[in-house]
């Protein structure tokens, strides 16, 4: 034992973090300790005067770090939600450090030489199909990330790989400030049009940053949009709008153009040393894309469509700004707002009205609901195990039989300090090498917090997120494999949002919402009527939602797809939004300057596509229980748990979507989806 609980066994149920005793302090020694420890395993591993074999080097590698890996998950949590100073500056130190420490492992010649070795004989080694796949990735790993580079090459990548780790990380700080340090202040007369819980928010938010007036906005995207929808205040639509728009791009400290143009000039160097044309070409390899040129094919195809469509949806946006006397052209700013107006002219739709049958308790126990029709899950709530912070929900996940299956952690709110948007993630994953454990998922979600006597109401937008960010954590908890490194979402990207995007479908099904959305006051069910206008406008706004997202998509891919970077992010996204003809009236999901899916990290560089592609085999795939005439058909449902929820990376993605589909996707299912077809 010592005094640094990172260090120590923790003797909590579940094994889990012993959060109330960990203080940031305790990093720097937990961090030092546990490199230490991982360069011994390797060191071990490579001393190893026995010849290579699956379980003295594979077996080995899977189970090495298991003390970095222990520490990092704790510690990466909390820089995303309950950020501080003091740990920011210990992840601009972390993070190179980290970064030193994996590019040494990979371009370690010795221990290359044992993979490659097995790799070479991987025919004659009787392996079964997940030993095969990791073994055949972990050689690729390995190839990727530098390992045949000699001489000035390697020490060139390794210095690469190190600024990378230290640019994407100022990336996203930056992020992180121009969001914390905004305040949109407001009066009572600056609030027309807001819905009663906008409203109350709004209040709650000035009271908790102490602001000078009684309402105040932050730059979540939750309270944007919403301002956005609802406010009949145009010029301050327009504000708020400009300053959401910009974060990333003020000139001073928290400006990140000059940061993209370095991170797309070392990308671009990095793939020419591994032999690659351009940074998509090596970025795409992997995936179920494969090459750069299907990802675009897809993207284009869609494009055409959705623009046309986009282009319908503004001409009647502005004959709905001159019928009512408005003397403008729309905006950018005016869309969501006039959106709104035209969904209700035509539909009868109402967010705010939506809203108050969409409290957040009764969309967590629809998504807990369908775990369980499809996978046999029970939820049980457990306020005894330890949390990161008060606000955080713990739950004890279990299957039909009782058996222990992960641990769920739900952390909804918005709150200082907290990384804005929603996702997925864990304090330990799934593994049975050397011992059966089981994971520690946790969603984030960055939701209005209730307010005294009126709970947290969810729009149609955020009832989807919670769904898809629940679909991730059902992949991560439902991982039956055996190998660390091949669990969970530890997926290709074009693959991983095929969980998340099919379980969106669940959630405004009308068996769901019959059940679930009740009205918060009254208690009294969602009248048919509305669901039924709520199915009938599926297709409402789909090309601005598509155009919006695509844009990005298509941004994020060229800027990649080049063998130059540009020198200037702001002139080179405008080129390519005015090749695309990308409608003024629309600005791109994410610009660049915050764009954290690809300059705060690689995962999704060159590959943001990928919910794209998902949404291609999520509309597919949730064809099947239509097909079967059933949302919870069981065998269907065993079929998408045995082949993709439970099954991590065992297999080629392309394989396992073929093995629950029984066929290749149908491309066309997407375009039915989004209603161009």
């Amino acid at each position: 034992m010592t005094a640094n609980p990172l260090l120590n066994y923790w003797s909590t149920p579940f094994a889990l973090p012993p959060f109330a005793q960990i203080a940031t302090a305790h990093f720097r020694e937990a961090f030092s300790q546990a490199l230490r420890e991982h360069d011994a395993e390797i060191a071990a591993i490579t001393a190893n005067p026995e010849a290579p074999t699956f379980a003295n080097t594979v077996d080995a590698l899977e189970l090495a770090g298991r003390k970095l890996n222990q520490v990092g998950s704790v510690f990466w949590n909390l820089t995303g939600t309950d950020s501080t100073e003091d740990l920011r500056a210990l992840e601009r130190e972390i993070s190179p450090e980290l970064t030193r420490h994996y590019t040494a492992i990979s371009l370690n010649p010795a221990l290359f030489a044992r993979v490659s070795a097995l790799y070479d004989r991987r025919d004659e080694l009787a392996l079964d199909e997940e030993q095969a796949r990791l073994l055949e990735l972990t050689y690729k790993s390995f190839v990727r990330t530098g390992a045949k580079l000699e001489g000035e090459a390697r020490a060139r990548y390794a210095q690469i790989a190190e600024t990378l780790s230290e640019l994407e990380t100022q990336f996203a700080q930056n992020i992180l400030a121009d969001e914390t340090d905004f305040l949109f202040e407001l009066e009572e007369g600056d609030l027309a049009g807001l819905a009663d819980d906008i409203k109350a928010a709004a209040a709650q938010t000035a009271r908790d940053r102490n602001t000078a007036k009684p309402y105040a906005l932050t730059l979540q995207r939750s309270s944007v949009e919403a301002f956005l929808s609802q406010s009949t205040r145009r010029d301050l639509r327009e504000e708020l709008f400009k300053a959401f728009i910009a974060r990333g791009e003020h000139d001073g400290k928290t400006d990140n153009r000059p940061l993209i143009a370095q991170i797309l000039a070392l990308r671009q160097e990095k793939a020419r040393l591994l032999g690659y044309d351009t940074f998509a070409d090596y970025k795409l390899e992997p995936t179920m894309a494969h090459a750069p040129e299907a990802a675009a094919g897809l993207m284009e195809k869609l494009w055409a469509p959705a623009l046309r469509r986009a282009e319908e949806e503004r001409a009647a946006l502005q004959g709905l700004v001159d019928q009512e006397g408005g003397n403008f052209a729309l905006a950018a700013h005016d869309w969501r707002h006039y959106a709104e107006k035209l969904r209700a002219s035509r539909y009868a739709l109402d967010q705010a009205e939506l809203a108050t049958y969409f409290q957040l308790e009764s969309m967590i126990e629809a998504a807990f609901y369908c775990a369980n029709k499809l996978f046999g899950l029970r939820f049980l709530p457990r306020n005894d195990l330890p949390v990161y912070h008060p606000d955080v929900r713990a739950y004890e996940v279990t299957d039909a039989s009782g058996r222990h299956v992960a641990i769920f952690y739900g952390d909804y709110f918005a709150r200082a300090g907290k990384r804005s948007g929603a996702w997925m993630s864990g304090f330990r994953g799934q593994k049975k090498l050397g011992g059966e454990e089981r994971p520690v998922i946790v969603n984030v979600m960055n939701f209005s917090k209730p307010t005294p006597g009126r709970p947290s109401l969810l729009t149609l937008t955020e009832v989807i997120t919670l769904f898809h960010e629940f679909g991730h954590a059902l992949h991560g908890m439902l991982s039956d494999v055996v190998y660390p490194s091949m669990s969970g979402t530890s997926t290709p990207t074009d693959f991983v949002e095929f969980p998340s995007q099919v379980y969106e479908h669940w959630a405004l099904r009308p068996e769901i919402l019959q059940k679930f959305a009740k009205h918060f006051e009254t208690g009294a069910p969602m009248p048919q009527a509305l669901i039924d206008r709520i199915v009938a406008a599926r297709h409402f706004n789909q090309g601005f939602g598509t155009v919006e997202f695509l844009a990005s998509a298509l941004v994020d891919f060229k800027l990649h797809w080049r063998p130059d970077a540009p020198a200037e992010i702001g002139a080179a996204e405008a080129e390519i939004l005015q090749n695309i003809d990308m409608p003024a009236e629309i600005v791109m999901r994410h610009r660049s300057p915050h764009f954290g899916h690809i300059f705060a990290g690689e995962s999704y560089a060159a590959g943001y596509y990928s919910y794209l592609w998902s949404e291609t085999l999520d509309a597919d795939g949730f064809a099947a229980f239509e097909e079967a005439g059933d949302i919870f058909d069981p065998e269907t449902a065993k079929r998408l748990r045995d082949h993709v929820y439970s099954a991590g990376n065992r297999r080629d993605p392309n394989a396992a979507y073929a093995a629950f589909r029984g066929r290749a996707p149908d491309t066309a299912a997407l375009l039915r989806k989004k209603g161009f077809a």
